[in-house]
């Protein structure tokens, strides 16, 4: 753990409920992430937007996990949506208060029959946010 009380290498685990995590999914900020002005205040913008969607998802049973970088800072505050062997998302140009539009997008996830986040009730933050959507590894060929 760093001085400001984050994995560097890893994540750290802070579920927003002691059961099974929603269907599997889970949500991982940046909570390095700074904001418009590339400002270094602390608490980082990042880290706001990971205390926001522990705020939304604290009823919801959604995994909250934060990274130290998702590398997307080009496209300031990011997340990503997982779910065992389902596509992943990364999403960019997030706000600190977009943790509601991730934990919607989770309940989406999680009730996907196809292992992809329906476009339609996406919120419009995730739709207009999307970097890159990565297979699960047992999808690819070689």
């Amino acid at each position: 753990m760093d001085h400001n009380g984050s994995f560097s290498a890893g994540t750290a685990d802070k579920s927003s409920d002691d059961g099974e995590a929603l269907a599997g999914v889970t949500v991982i900020v940046c909570s390095s992430c700074r904001d418009e002005t590339g400002s270094d205040a602390h608490p980082r913008a990042g880290s706001l937007l990971a205390e926001d969607t522990r705020r939304a998802a604290s009823s919801e049973g959604v995994r909250i996990r934060t990274v130290e970088c998702l590398g997307n800072c080009k496209r300031r505050l990011s997340a990503a949506l997982l779910r065992d062997g389902c596509w992943s998302y990364v999403f960019g140009d997030l706000n600190t208060t977009s943790g509601a539009d991730l934990v919607a997008g989770a309940k989406l996830f999680a009730t996907s029959t196809d292992g992809l986040i329906p476009w339609r009730g996406r919120p419009d933050s995730l739709k207009r946010g999307l970097v890159a959507r990565i297979p699960p590894l047992d999808m690819l060929k070689d």
